[in-house]
């Protein structure tokens, strides 16, 4: 019942369960012998809606399940005890799931993300009870520490370290802030983690708010979210209640709250001190660093700004210890990191990996290949502040050094796989146009600068590229990378860069060949009909709608370039694979 499911059918799917079981008569004894209960994305978000049915502790996993499905499901299994097969998940389900290691992913599709009661059956709140009753804040700093978690949200600073200079900041009050402003195209970690957990993400704001001192903190969340906003108001009320937030908390001398504020959906807000400002009331633009936020953030007080993620690991550290935690990963890159895995990739979805974990397992054992067995091309880490990594580079270990070393980033975990037909001229466009957009126009490289690589991109794509535009294009990008004054503008160039250095020569085909080679640039396109193919069907003159095919019926046809439009409406419709696209 995350957004996912729910916009797969999951509700209806839920409420016929709920009726069949009453009609049933099974429904009287909820709770006694049968309970039902919804959950957040099970990660494996191709598969839904998927369906947990727990008989005399065997639990058994259904997918793709629509509520006029939920009636064989009752009557066969839960009330006869005999699962239908054909609806199960295959074995590939379970390999998706093994070849993880989850620490923030957990509980999320096993605990219900509306009742506290279930998180505490999963040891919820046993961390902050651990921290309170027996580490001061300058231990409970040194954990956070030792364990090498550093920020998930894309910069990698270490999170202890954050902390600390919070906690010795001078200034009172000192704040506490949760970025939920989840922005990057294809990203859907922070929403399926609040969604599926809310809890964890709080437990880890108030032991953050006991190292530092703070007794005000924010989680600053987007409102087009309103699922996880939801989840998270109710977690909040219900952690209130058990006294696990306001004054006095469990019975310390520690008094903390938590509020939410909405954010308008700029892309810029995810950047500290823009989201600081909108916090205030302001206009969400950043301001010139230093001052840190450590030292002068909210209301120019001392604030420690972690992202959903970072948050959500605290809890897990705190329980099982700091050496647990550095266990996972790499030397410099502690624990594990969750992707939002998208894009040309069999088992799109959620997914929780250690760090160090090489690309290949991530595309191949994890995301089951390229759709249709198709040819990997690349794959687009760190949304568009991030870079595409190519085929060459496949094996590279996931971390923020490697990563960092062939122009890419682990930001905050989006991770968008491409196939042999993705143009990267047209994905480097892709990315340029949405930071350009979302530019907040503070700073003219920024504002001015992302706007002339854009209109190059888009001259280039058109068939109007001029020798020299590739060098410009890479020119222009390193004045931007220098010269702008948040990570929004220094990093808009990063896909060009990137997409340049590894794919040169797609670049070269698009301005002086006039070629797209992957055949997706409309304007680079030539259609034309095989004479010894065309059986004179008609069937592609009755879908052109610019009128530009001609011919007699039976008889070969012909495509006239200058009234084409290039919509590709004719190769769909033809039987007979007769029209080419070159």
């Amino acid at each position: 019942m995350g957004t996912g499911g729910i916009a797969a059918g999951g509700a209806d799917v839920m409420d016929v369960f709920k009726k069949r079981l009453k009609e049933k008569g099974i429904q009287s004894e909820v709770k006694k012998h049968c309970s039902m209960h919804k959950v957040g994305c099970r990660g494996l978000c191709a598969r839904d809606v998927l369906v947990d049915v727990i008989r005399y502790d065997v639990k058994t996993t259904y997918q793709f399940i629509k509520s006029d499905m939920v009636e064989r499901i009752v009557e066969e299994h839960i009330v006869r005890g005999t699962p239908v097969a054909e609806w199960l998940v295959p074995e590939d389900y379970h390999h998706f799931h093994d070849k993880q290691v989850k620490v923030v992913l957990a509980d999320c599709g096993m605990v219900d993300p509306e009742d506290i009661e279930s998180y505490f059956g999963a040891g919820g709140y046993e961390a902050l009870r651990k921290v309170l009753s027996g580490l001061t804040p300058e231990e409970t700093i040194d954990v956070i520490k030792r364990s090498g978690l550093r920020g998930r949200g894309g910069a990698g600073f270490p999170t202890g370290l954050k902390w600390e200079l919070t906690r010795k900041a001078a200034g009172n009050p000192k704040y506490v802030i949760c970025n939920a402003d989840e922005g990057d195209p294809g990203a859907f970690m922070d929403r399926s983690v609040i969604e599926g957990n809310p809890h964890a993400v709080i437990e880890g704001m108030i032991i953050a708010a006991h190292a530092i001192g703070s007794d005000h903190g924010y989680v600053y969340i987007r409102a087009e979210y309103p699922l996880a906003v939801e989840r998270l108001r109710k977690a909040l009320q219900q952690a209130r209640h058990h006294n696990l937030l306001g004054e006095n908390i469990i019975g310390t001398a520690m008094d903390f709250d938590i509020k939410v504020k909405l954010g308008a959906g700029a892309f810029v807000c995810g950047e500290s001190t823009a989201l600081m400002y909108s916090i205030e009331g302001k206009r969400g633009m950043p301001r010139v660093t230093p001052p840190r936020s450590t030292e002068a953030g909210l209301w120019k007080l001392p604030t420690c700004l972690n992202n959903v993620e970072t948050l959500a690991n605290v809890p897990s550290i705190i329980r099982n210890g700091a050496e647990w935690y550095a266990s996972f990963g790499t030397e410099k890159s502690k624990g594990t990191k969750v992707f939002a895995l998208t894009g040309k990739i069999k088992n799109s979805g959620l997914i929780e990996v250690p760090m160090g974990i090489p690309l290949r397992q991530i595309v191949y054992d994890i995301g089951g290949g390229i759709e249709n067995d198709k040819a990997f091309k690349a794959v687009q880490m760190g949304g568009p502040s991030g870079g595409c990594i190519p085929v060459e580079h496949l094996d590279v270990p996931v971390d923020f050094e490697s990563l960092t070393a062939l122009g890419a980033m682990v930001g905050s975990g989006g991770l968008v796989v491409m196939d042999e037909d993705s143009c990267m001229v047209d994905v480097a466009k892709y990315f340029l146009h949405f930071t350009q957009s979302e530019s907040c126009g503070k700073c003219t490289p920024c504002r001015i600068g992302t706007k002339r690589l854009l209109e190059i991109l888009e001259r280039i794509t058109a068939g109007d590229g001029r020798e020299g535009d590739i060098d410009l294009l890479l020119d222009l990008s390193a004045d931007i990378k220098v010269s702008s004054l948040c990570g929004l503008g220094q990093s808009a160039p990063n896909p060009i860069i990137t997409t340049i250095r590894y794919f040169r020569e797609e670049f070269e085909a698009h301005v002086t060949g006039k070629k797209c080679p992957a055949k997706v640039c409309r304007k680079l396109l030539a259609y034309s009909i095989y004479e010894e193919r065309c059986k004179g069907c008609g069937a592609c003159v009755r879908v052109c709608p610019a009128g530009a095919i001609t011919g007699e019926k039976k008889k070969p046809h012909v495509i006239n370039p200058e009234i084409c439009i290039k919509c590709g409406s004719c190769v769909e419709a033809c039987k007979f694979k007769a029209i080419g696209r070159e």
